[in-house]
């Protein structure tokens, strides 16, 4: 369960690294940190993408921690260094995005609150912004604000390459006849963020693309690949519950959302329109950005830096 560490991408000071068991007992890698500076401003819980690791958010750890923040996070089952079910480990895979809930509830359980100064913020990407929402319109949020990076509720036009109704269709009626953990049409072994950079869809930095690149030709099993048909039709089927008109107005936990004005990954336009129906919540579009703002070019980076700042009232930063 240790952490990968490159001259470009260094683990960051003094980390706690280790697996707590998940809902179902099997193991996750976690990582926690404490702040670098005064004041203490609480833990900042990290929640990643599909397909992402914690090697990949050093950077992100290293900037939170700068502003008084501790911060703790781990890999989702299936990918990272936790663990995968299935005997082809590139494949990711899971029956219903209610599994990632339970995890979160034992990691918060587990590592978060016996070891984690409150109060505690949630900071999620993709994915991860997907089930922190499921969790928003729960009674008894362990978290007082969350802040979302190109959450997940619905698949921009260009990553589906077909029309949604048929997708949504191709995903229930392959899980309904034994596809579920096949891949995806067209899916491979391949992992994801390991194209060209001219072809990605996901940062328009360069640097910051080998970086994470080179974390994989190193160390490899973090990658993951394509989805299964499992996958697509728990997302498809957590997207619809997250996109209905009524369930913004159920978030009872303050949320900025963050849009990417390029995403060729997730709808922007979904996340808008859930922005305009919370009751308790904020957007900001951050144009020209592709879909991970946090591993964008600095000039996006500030923009989120600014506003995330702002939210949770950080005035005086690390020089």
């Amino acid at each position: 369960m240790e952490l990968i560490s490159l001259a470009k991408n260094p683990v960051p000071s003094g980390p706690v690294v280790g697996a707590f068991k998940g809902y179902d007992g099997k193991p996750l890698r976690f990582a926690q940190w404490p702040a670098t500076r005064g004041p203490r401003r609480g833990t900042i819980c990290l929640f990643h993408g599909r397909a992402e690791f914690i090697e990949k958010y050093f950077e992100t750890i290293a900037d939170l921690r700068g502003r008084g923040f501790a911060v703790a996070t781990f890999d989702w089952r299936g990918q990272g260094g936790s663990f995968r079910e299935l005997p082809n480990t590139r494949k990711g895979h899971i029956r219903d995005f209610a599994e990632y809930e339970k995890d979160i509830f034992r990691f918060m359980k587990d590592i978060v609150l016996p070891d984690c100064p409150p109060p505690y913020y949630a900071l999620a990407h993709s994915m991860g912004g997907n089930i922190l929402l499921r969790h928003a319109v729960k009674q008894g949020s362990w978290f007082d604000r969350i802040i979302l990076t190109a959450p997940m509720l619905a698949f921009a036009d260009e990553r589906v390459g077909m029309p949604q109704s048929l997708a949504r269709l191709y995903a229930v009626a392959g899980t309904y006849t034994g596809m579920s953990k096949s891949y995806v049409y067209g899916g491979n072994d391949r992992p994801e963020g390991g194209e060209k950079f001219e072809t990605n869809t996901l940062t328009t930095d360069r640097e910051r693309w080998s970086r994470n690149r080179a974390v994989l030709e190193v160390a490899p099993e973090l990658g993951l690949g394509a989805p299964t048909v499992g996958w697509l039709r728990a997302a498809y089927k957590s997207n619809a519950i997250i996109t209905h008109p009524e369930f913004a107005k159920d978030v009872k936990v303050p949320v900025m959302l963050f849009a990417a004005g390029k995403d060729e990954i997730v709808s922007t336009r979904a996340v808008e329109e859930f922005g305009v129906r919370l009751k308790v919540g904020n957007f900001v579009l951050i144009t020209g950005c592709k879909h991970e703002i946090l591993q964008e070019r600095d000039v996006f980076r500030q923009r989120f830096w600014a506003a995330f700042d702002a939210y949770l009232g950080v005035r005086k930063l690390a020089a």
